[in-house]
């Protein structure tokens, strides 16, 4: 435990060490009643020592030094998988050294943006979280489209027996455009594409939430910072 001696670590510099938020803000947090440890409600001034579970909100707390966040720009070819009997696995690939896995998945054939984390706990929210939280995306079609095809994608249609969410798109050239999507059905953006008759050629992701991809080079990942921990976390509690 980070910074901890025998009578233990403050509780709002614990929280805090988390990326979770601010001391300032964890003492809030503390006040509202959000903060237990061990299942009991907390209270300013208690220090958490070896062994206590902190939660906050219902989500488990710890410290940040055995957390782990990445960013990764995918190649194509790669597979968002944990299964290493696959060849192409995302986990060989990245090679990190300690078990992590990928929130969520990029199709094969697409590349781009992709978190992994050892946290758990926030799997399941952020993947909850895909149905109302932005994802963009830059796609290149087979040929140029027009207004109605605008339209048509922003307005919704019919993928996988629903109709897609209305979504944002803006034109980058006659065939290639960016995208931001609410939602996180299979294959959304390709699935839509040919239900207008044009077929994906590329497809690449540059925003999840609010992470960024922008110049991490393909194949590289990256630690997401402080503040990215922070929003992110913030997010989804």
């Amino acid at each position: 435990m980070p910074g901890t001696d025998s009578e233990g670590i403050r509780l709002n510099k614990y929280i805090a060490s988390s990326g979770l938020c601010s001391r300032r803000e964890a003492d809030t947090l503390i006040e509202s009643g959000k903060v237990t440890i061990n299942g009991v409600v907390a209270v300013q001034g208690t220090k958490v020592k070896s062994g206590d579970v902190v939660e906050v909100s219902g989500r488990k707390i710890t410290p940040d030094d055995s957390m782990v966040y990445i960013a990764f720009n995918k190649p194509l070819g790669i597979t968002c998988t944990t299964d290493t009997r696959d060849p192409s696995n995302i986990i060989d690939y990245i090679g990190y050294g300690e078990r992590i896995f990928p929130v969520g998945r990029l199709d094969k054939n697409s590349s781009g943006l992709i978190l992994l984390t050892n946290d758990g706990s926030i799997v399941n929210k952020l993947l909850r979280a895909e149905n109302g939280h932005e994802k963009e995306y830059v796609v290149t079609v087979n040929r140029p489209y027009d207004s109605k095809f605008i339209k048509s994608m922003e307005s919704g249609v019919p993928v996988l027996g629903q109709l897609t969410l209305p979504c944002k798109l803006k034109p980058v050239n006659d065939k290639t455009f960016k995208i931001i999507l609410h939602q996180g059905l299979n294959r959304q953006i390709r699935r839509m594409c040919e239900y207008l008759g044009f077929k994906v050629t590329r497809l690449k992701r540059i925003r999840f939430m609010n992470i960024k991809l922008g110049d991490l080079e393909t194949g590289k990942w990256r630690h997401l910072t402080a503040e990215e921990k922070k929003e992110l976390l913030k997010d989804i509690t």
